[in-house]
């Protein structure tokens, strides 16, 4: 049963799935997108091969957080692993030549989920280290503060659109921080290539920005417009399986981009974070080329 009403849902819908008696069971749709609420290992199956032009994952991390009712987040290790290659394998398969899929994690599963995509044929990209600190120092161990967000492709990229970043200054005395060996003059005006470590991702803590009947962590917009800028076009589809709080699907709808969302849980989260304007989204001073 449909726990709001579906949207208009354009011609593209029958393109990406196989049978159409799926798409009834979505709970919700707008015009660029629809959303199922499931288990992704059931529902991506139904997905066309080679449909998606991006797929963009943050999977639970298995350190047994409590995510609802149908979330298993306490598994082994060895479980964990053949969990993630499991629904791995159905984004592979449903991605387009020259399509681009990202791995929001800690370091630690990226690792494999790297080497698995490698075996796959994927292309690697970029390990990006996205600097957040959200947890204590770890006796014996270096303090851990960056979340590992891993970009393959499937052979040479269709789009990759150059991003550029504001020049950075001192939040104290306004004045730039590198002088750039002199050549100041000589910088884009439009400011400087985006580099594979993202010092600017603040995590989401304000409520202005985050649902409150949802307590898990989310994700910034910040961080997924330049996934979405990165690696797509206008029209192109986006399939986020791990829903959360709705981020990717929020990005794409300000962006214009066709998505598909999965979640196990309750929708009712992303859903009312659809139908209002009440959270906005995080500043961006990105400069997108192309």
């Amino acid at each position: 049963m449909h726990t709001q009403p579906l949207g208009k849902t354009e011609n593209w819908i029958s393109e990406h799935i196989i049978d159409s008696a799926i798409e009834k069971s979505g709970v919700f749709s707008t015009e660029l997108g629809i959303l199922f609420e499931g288990d992704c290992l059931k529902l991506l199956p139904f997905v066309r091969d080679e449909a998606i032009d991006t797929v963009f994952a943050d999977p639970p991390f298995n350190l047994s957080k409590e995510y609802g009712l149908k979330v298993n987040d306490n598994r082994t290790d060895e479980d964990y692993i053949l969990w993630c290659k499991e629904w791995l394998d159905q984004c592979i398969r449903v991605l387009k030549p020259g399509g681009a899929i990202f791995i929001y994690s800690l370091p630690r599963w990226n690792i494999i989920l790297g080497n698995h995509l490698t075996e796959a044929g994927l292309t690697f990209r970029h390990w990006i280290a996205v600097n957040i600190k959200l947890s204590l120092p770890i006796p014996g161990r270096l303090y851990p503060s960056h979340y590992s967000l891993l970009y393959f492709t499937k052979g040479k990229p269709k789009t990759f659109r150059k991003i550029r970043t504001p020049i950075e200054v001192c939040r104290h005395c306004g004045k730039e921080i590198k002088d750039y060996g002199g050549h100041r003059g000589a910088m884009n005006p439009n400011g400087v290539n985006l580099t594979d470590v993202w010092n600017d991702i603040t995590p989401v803590r304000h409520w202005k920005f985050k649902n409150r009947k949802r307590s898990a962590n989310q994700l910034s917009t910040k961080l997924l417009e330049r996934v979405v800028q990165m690696s797509t076009q206008e029209c192109d589809v986006v399939l986020d399986p791990f829903g959360g709080s709705g981020t990717t699907y929020d990005v794409c709808e300000r962006l214009e981009r066709h998505w598909i969302g999965i979640e196990l849980e309750s929708c009712d989260v992303i859903i009312e974070r659809l139908q209002t304007e009440d959270l906005r989204p995080h500043k961006s001073e990105d400069y997108v080329e192309g």
